[in-house]
Order: structure tokens, then sequence, then C-alpha cells
């Protein structure tokens, strides 16, 4: 019996580990100053760029995380028929495919109780929408292969244009201009603060950001 008990122990701790290597830990970057007029959330609830390199370059801002998070101007509040968009380009792979991408509808975001809408990308050529209210994530597209995102390998530096297109009956959203999915207004936030969201260990440079 202890032999069995042994053997089921070993097990267990063996899949701990394969289980933890699906999770690479932060790379923590050397800390600076966010651009002028931006603030920052990461998923931690921090409100400081700690750990995460963000730095104007180029005409455009260049990400460099460790810890992921938001990234938002109080000035890019909007409401009504309004359009976000922004390009992105990863610059190298991450070691498991890590999303970025923009949010509308952002309300509280320095608090608990934040909420917006946020649509993403990832290296392998999938994009998801997802609702944030607090702690909770609600999926309105799981993640989703289209062959309007562009993948990024050891050779190729992927570049995505994002836009987000809110009108008072439903939201659009694109990539390089492609419709991937439009979405009943009622089922999205549309009214709020857009910005930018980077996940955890990333390399990426966005360029045109804008809110129009």
């Amino acid at each position: 019996m202890k032999r069995v008990l042994a053997i089921l122990a070993f097990a267990a701790l063996g899949a701990t580990a394969v289980g933890a290597q699906q999770h690479d830990m932060d790379k923590m970057q050397a800390s600076g100053s966010l651009p002028a007029g931006w603030s920052i959330r990461l998923d931690s609830g921090a409100t400081k760029p700690d750990g995460v390199s963000v730095m104007p370059m180029g005409g455009g801002i260049h990400f460099k995380t460790g810890p992921a998070g938001i990234y938002y101007r109080a000035a890019d509040a909007k409401t009504g028929v309004y359009e976000v968009r922004a390009a992105f380009s990863q610059m190298e792979p991450s070691a498991h495919p890590e999303a970025y991408g923009i949010f509308i509808g952002g309300a509280n975001l320095a608090a608990a109780t934040q909420k917006y809408t946020y649509f993403l990308v990832r290296q392998d050529g999938k994009f998801m929408i997802s609702r944030r209210d607090g702690a909770k994530v609600t999926p309105v597209m799981p993640w989703t292969d289209n062959a309007a995102v562009k993948k990024t390998d050891a050779s190729v530096k992927g570049t995505n244009v994002l836009s987000i297109v809110v009108a008072a009956d439903k939201v659009r959203f694109l990539v390089n201009n492609t419709e991937v999915s439009a979405q009943p207004a009622a089922g999205v936030d549309g009214a709020g603060i857009a910005g930018l969201r980077v996940n955890h260990n990333l390399n990426v440079h966005v360029d045109g950001f804008g809110v129009k």
C-alpha cells in the first residue's frame, strides 16, 4: 500500500511540474515612467509600471513586458459612434502564445471594479473578445483562428492592425481591415475609455493608436 501511495504522489508531482512549465514566470523589465498622459493597471492591481518598459519610439510606443496589464489615457473616453485603431508589431515570438490588442468601454480602471471589453490577437493566428467586470471575465468570442491575423515566428515579425468600430446597433471588430466579428452593441461595453492591453513577456511596438 505504501508503495502504491508513493507512486501516486510521484505521479502527482510530475503532473504539477509539467503544468508549471506551460506558464512561464513574468520576465521583469527595468521599470520606467509612462509616456505623458498615460496610466497603467497591471493584472495584479498595481498602478505603477513595475516590471514593464514602456517608451515612446519612432512616433509610437514600445512595450517590453514582464506582467500583463492595460494602458490608457483619460482623454480617450468616448460614447456614441467612434472607432479605436492601433497597429501592433510583435518583434519576436514569446515562449507561449501571449496576446495584445485594444479595449473599449473602460470604467473604474484603477479600481477593483474595473470594467472594459477587450479585443486581442496572438502569435498563432487567433483572436478573442472578452468582457471584464471586476475579477470576472466573460468570453464574447473564444480564441478563434482567422486568416486575417498575421502570425509571428522566429523569422517573421507579425504586424496586425486592430480596430473596433462602435455604432448604435452593433460593434465591429477588424484585423488588418477584415471584419472578424460583429456583436450587438448591448453585448459589449461601448461607452468609456479606450486603450491598449499587452499581456506578459512580450516585445511589441504600437503605432497609430487613436480614437476618432
